[in-house]
């Protein structure tokens, strides 16, 4: 029997919708917190348990999940912890912030500081200047203080708390700050998101900062947008969405999940 031609893009389209499926049901696996039922797995994966199935049999039959015997769950299997794992080994988090900032920067035209916890404190390593660009004593290098910045304040409230408690402690003279003062400065970024200095720091220069974390849910780095007296506060609230949102897309772009506001 002569088979019916099939337009070559409707081929096509039909082969990509397929494989857009089954990755969607290998992410509701990976979703899960351990081996799931097959209903569990479809209603994540927005199909019906009968179509789930149908994909699932190909996902156990290329390696990329598994069944156990004894419950019927499924799980991942060992290609999809490969095809993890050799994610994870090409994850560049300065690649990704060289490619994501510059978006905030000419969405908002503010400065944009990224920095990273270094031997000597929250140190700067990245600048895309904005329109106008701010001139300030602050560059590549620049070590920032703990306290007193809000660049510093983030990694304070949300990096790890023993090596923050022991940066704290070696702190000397003005740079000091009280317990409770700190606990309270913890307190408010960790319920804000981020972290706001109206020059406190450097008089005329206002700066908003915000963490960016790992896979693993550590904090990777700060992003700080600064702004002088010279860009409109006008502008402000909508700078602090788009740089939460800038955030956001950079930990999940590391593959870590965005719980802030």
């Amino acid at each position: 029997m002569r088979q019916a031609h099939i337009p070559e893009n409707d081929t096509k389209r039909r082969g990509i919708q397929s494989v857009e499926i089954g990755l969607r049901v290998l992410m509701a696996v990976a979703a899960q917190r351990g081996a799931a039922t097959l209903s569990a797995i479809g209603e994540a994966a927005g199909l019906s348990a009968s179509q789930a199935h149908r994909y699932l049999a190909s996902l156990i039959a290329a390696g990329m999940v598994r069944q156990e015997g004894r419950s019927g769950l499924y799980d991942l299997d060992a290609g999809a912890i490969r095809l993890g794992l050799a994610g994870l080994a090409r994850l560049d988090v300065f690649r990704a912030v060289d490619e994501g900032v510059p978006a905030f920067v000419r969405e908002t035209g503010r400065t944009c500081l990224v920095a990273v916890l270094g031997d000597a404190g929250p140190t700067l390593v990245r600048w895309f200047a904005g329109t106008p660009p701010v001139i300030t004593s602050l560059a590549i290098g620049s070590v920032l203080p703990l306290v007193h910045s809000a660049t510093g304040r983030v990694f304070l409230t949300f990096g790890d708390r023993p090596v923050m408690d022991a940066r704290l402690a070696q702190l000397e003279g003005a740079v000091r700050a009280e317990p409770a003062e700190v606990e309270a400065l913890r307190a408010q970024v960790a319920q804000e998101g981020c972290a706001l200095i109206d020059g406190n720091l450097i008089p005329g220069l206002r700066a908003l900062a915000a963490p960016v974390f790992d896979l693993q849910g550590r904090l990777a780095l700060v992003l700080t947008s600064i702004a002088s007296e010279a860009i409109p506060r006008a502008g402000d609230a909508q700078a602090t969405a788009a740089l939460m949102n800038a955030c956001k897309g950079l930990t999940e772009s590391l593959g870590g999940v965005w719980s802030l506001r």
